[in-house]
């Protein structure tokens, strides 16, 4: 049994002219630590089955299993990192690397050493009172990274996260992602529509 697992997955949307099939019998394993990369063409899905992975979207038919248990709805165990950053604009790069962890109510020093740590590994020290209107796309990112990492989720869910940066920080962004997934060896699932991007980053 593998870590993650997709089975007969199948989701169609009601529209005005008709229903449309987004997705039609996807199966899919992942093992534990695996950074596995989607792949296609805008449009054919891969959005969609991220967030039926999430919990975000419930699936016409089919079921996702990580660790044997069956996804019902969101859960902790599960982080999304979206392409448009999703920073709290109101809080500075520390208190969105925390609030995962202030919502579980994990103790104050235990936060502060945990975000501390998280923010050194994404390179934004002395970045740490901040806010997100004063980071360029490319550092709200790695706090978007560093946020998701705090929780520490069993799969990070990553939905093409570096498109809307520019070409040399979205190079900078992969190579930091690789250095971190070595570190960590979360389960990674991304997706992308760049065949170069998921040729450097995958295991498969």
């Amino acid at each position: 049994m593998s870590f993650l697992e997709v089975v007969d997955i199948h989701k169609t949307f009601a529209s005005d002219k008709g229903p449309v099939q987004a997705l039609a019998g996807v199966n899919l394993s992942v093992e534990k630590g695996e950074l596995v990369v989607i792949i296609g063409p805008s449009g054919c899905g891969k959005t969609t089955l991220l967030q039926i992975i999430a919990g975000l979207e419930k699936p016409t038919k089919g079921e996702v299993r990580i660790a044997g248990q069956r996804v019902n709805g969101w859960g902790r165990d599960r982080t999304m990192i979206f392409q448009d950053f999703s920073l709290f604009p109101w809080l500075t790069v520390k208190g969105n690397v925390e609030f995962g962890l202030k919502m579980a109510g994990v103790p104050s020093r235990e936060r502060a050493k945990i975000v501390g740590g998280l923010i050194e590994k994404v390179g934004l020290t002395g970045f740490e009172d901040f806010y997100p209107h004063e980071l360029s796309g490319g550092m709200q990112q790695r706090v978007a990274i560093a946020r998701a990492l705090a929780v520490d989720p069993a799969v990070l869910l990553m939905d093409e996260p570096f498109a809307s940066v520019d070409a040399l920080t979205r190079s900078g962004l992969q190579a930091e992602l690789v250095r971190l997934w070595s570190e960590c060896r979360k389960t990674i699932l991304f997706v992308t529509h760049d065949v170069e991007e998921a040729v450097f980053l995958a295991n498969r």
